[in-house]
């Protein structure tokens, strides 16, 4: 007998419309503060948004980041961005690295006696190391960037909620707009809250967020619009209880697997990349969260035209019927 894992039991009957209020309300509560936070502290920006220099480094030896990270800390340079450039034409013994190190408030880019400063430190850790090239990035690129990423993420919104308006309906759309638009706002804001540095991959990060939430919330649309079909006297509250049940082990099971790459990848992945995976690692959690909380409430509050009442035509002594509903016995959710 093979052997089946079920993280949910079947035939589910969870009412998650019972704690409808106070899930609402916390969502609500957190975009607000969402909001707040990011007015107060504002984001911290990486040398992608911030502008800065980044210093391009060669060597016969093979790159150590940490070694050159701690060289460089006793300069106090703020944020520094230190990654190590493959590439398959380098030959064996060329060794490359960008080392990317932010402006300070009011400076355009790092002065020269700084660079000097780094490059000594970086000397001092290996003697063989060259600096081929330094590039600054001024105030006017880096306000470029962020337009271009702020242009990237309304773009995906727009384009996601178009495609739902066309597959489902236009309630469908500002269901699944509304819960995309909570978990960017909620992503930014914890950023926000910790200083967290936001960065082009962060921006990575968000977009992806937005790709995994809709996702998961045109799953449980699709089950719900199958069981219009199918349950034509049915309450459309208890019909998206019961699609929301229906896909709740593909939601749990997804996300879980998820998780457990990208846990792997927060431990273990160091520093370069802990920001984006910890953008992800958090959007799983609000984009499941609002799939099955925030998507559906606004369907349900917008209405989807039905006609419960409507006798069948081909009977004339045909009465309209009472809704009847496959969903009771629900558990608290």
């Amino acid at each position: 007998m093979a052997f089946r894992l079920k993280l949910v039991p079947d035939n589910t009957k969870i009412d998650f419309f019972r704690l409808q209020k106070a899930t609402f309300g916390l969502s609500a509560l957190l975009m607000v503060l969402s909001v707040v936070v990011l007015l107060v502290n504002g984001l911290n920006f990486g040398i992608d948004f911030r502008g800065g220099t980044t210093i391009r480094t060669e060597s016969e030896q093979a790159v150590d980041i940490a070694a050159y990270r701690d060289a460089l800390q006793p300069l106090d340079l703020g944020d520094v961005a230190i990654t190590q450039v493959y590439d398959p034409s380098f030959r064996e013994d060329q060794h490359v690295a960008m080392v990317r190190i932010s402006a300070q408030d009011g400076v355009e880019a790092v002065t020269p006696e700084l660079i000097t400063a780094v490059e000594g430190a970086l000397q001092g850790v290996d003697p063989s190391v060259t600096f081929p090239s330094v590039e600054s990035v001024g105030p006017k690129v880096s306000g470029e960037l962020i337009k271009t990423a702020i242009y990237s993420v309304l773009a995906a919104l727009a384009a996601i909620s178009v495609y739902i308006w066309l597959r489902f309906e236009w309630q469908f759309a500002v269901g699944a707009i509304v819960s995309l638009f909570h978990d960017v706002l909620l992503t930014m804001g914890l950023f926000a809250a910790f200083q967290i540095r936001f960065d082009l991959t962060t921006i990575a990060a968000l977009l992806t967020i937005v790709g995994y939430s809709i996702n998961d919330t045109v799953v449980v649309f699709d089950r719900l619009r199958e069981n219009l079909m199918k349950f034509k006297q049915t309450p459309l509250r208890d019909l998206m209880n019961l699609s929301v049940n229906e896909t709740l082990s593909r939601t749990i099971m997804t996300s879980g697997t998820t998780l457990v790459a990208l846990i792997a990848l927060l431990v273990l992945g160091g520093d370069v990349i802990r920001g984006f995976v910890f953008a992800i690692t958090f959007g799983i959690f609000v984009g499941t969260y609002s799939s099955i909380y925030v998507a559906k409430n606004f369907v349900l509050w917008l209405g989807v035209r039905r006609d419960w009442g409507k006798p069948d035509p081909n009977d004339p002594n045909a009465k309209p019927r009472k809704p009847v509903s496959p969903f009771e016995g629900a558990e608290e959710g």
